[in-house]
């Protein structure tokens, strides 16, 4: 055992040797470990001295691996893959199953947290932790096991499973189009939404230009019109809470709206949905496609998504719900 100590190095140093030379930066790497740049920086120097030769060529303003370091980089990497891996079935062994999920803030808040008892029910021995991000995620890193993401159809990770396309559509509450009927406001074609309220989405990252009223209008030629006045949230979801609780008209993604109007908290406007080039996607983290509550997991949300297809036909005032048609897979 003492042998074994003395030809290994320290944990720490490879960890941040993996994270140095993943990031090609000791600043980068740095804040990913929550340490000093100049902590990182004596990591990589002592784990050099320990193997006796360098692992980095640092050239000006940039860090690069030697040849030994990049062949280093790549064993290190599926070495520290391999222990992720056997702690988790380790700890599974004491807690049970575990299923990690990250998607989106919008996704986790509409369409998976108000059914996930459905899942529980299934699989009651499954513990489910989520984390909701808009972020990129490293799965292995981070232990996640299946990501649920919104994407172009033309940018579709190696090895994504289609879940259902995205539709946009305007929505808001019973209650609305009451209230419009009695102020006597018109709300029986696009035009119209200029005597409204429109709930509008502030995207100051541009994660989200599709979902704006102004690129709604473009798509159905129509001129970008002013409205009554606006309300407008830095999260999707709360646009959508804004709907359904009668604060004006929005955009409607059809698959985080279904469950409200199959309620008859929100009704949909207009009959035709704009059809998008981007959809939702599950793509496993290494290995955990291997896994039966993985795969389990996904075939549910696939199941639950087919349920919702089946929507009311009509809104109040006539206007009708157009059924989406599948989007394309390629």
């Amino acid at each position: 055992m003492a042998t074994s100590q003395r030809t290994l190095p320290p944990l720490e140093f490879l960890r941040g040797f993996e994270a140095a030379a993943r990031h090609l930066s000791f600043t980068r790497a740095a804040g990913e470990l929550f340490l000093t740049q100049s902590a990182v920086s004596r990591q990589i120097q002592a784990l050099e001295a320990f193997v006796g030769m360098p692992l980095f060529e640092r050239r000006h303003k940039a860090l690069a691996l030697t040849p030994a370091g990049d062949a280093y980089y790549r064993t290190v990497t599926q070495t520290l893959d391999v222990l992720r891996e056997a702690t988790r079935r380790l700890k599974e062994t004491r807690t049970g199953h575990v299923l990690t999920v990250t998607t989106t803030v919008s996704f986790a808040a509409l369409w998976l947290v108000p059914r996930l008892s459905h899942f529980r029910k299934e699989r009651p021995n499954v513990d489910v932790r989520i984390t909701a991000t808009h972020e990129v995620v490293d799965l292995e890193r981070e232990g996640i096991d299946v990501a649920i993401r919104d994407c172009p159809l033309a940018r579709v990770p190696p090895g994504a499973i289609f879940l259902v396309g995205e539709h946009l559509m305007p929505v808001c509450s019973p209650e609305y189009v009451r209230e419009a009927r009695r102020g006597k406001l018109p709300l029986a074609k696009p035009a119209d939404l200029r005597h409204h309220l429109l709930l509008n989405l502030h995207d100051v990252s541009r994660r989200w230009p599709w979902l704006s009223w102004a690129a709604w209008f473009e798509a159905r030629g129509i001129d970008e019109l002013t409205p009554a006045s606006t309300l407008t949230f830095d999260q999707y979801d709360q646009v959508l809470q804004a709907a359904v609780h009668g604060q004006g008209i929005a955009l409607g993604r059809m698959t985080l709206a279904a469950q409200y109007i199959r309620d008859k908290r929100l009704v949909a406007l207009f009959g035709t949905q704009q059809r998008l080039a981007r959809g939702f996607h599950a793509v496993f983290a290494r290995n955990a496609g291997e896994r039966s509550e993985a795969r389990r997991f996904v075939d549910w949300i696939r199941a639950e998504i087919a349920r919702d297809s089946a929507m009311p036909p009509a809104a109040p005032g006539g206007a009708s719900i157009a059924r989406p048609r599948p989007a394309p897979r390629g």
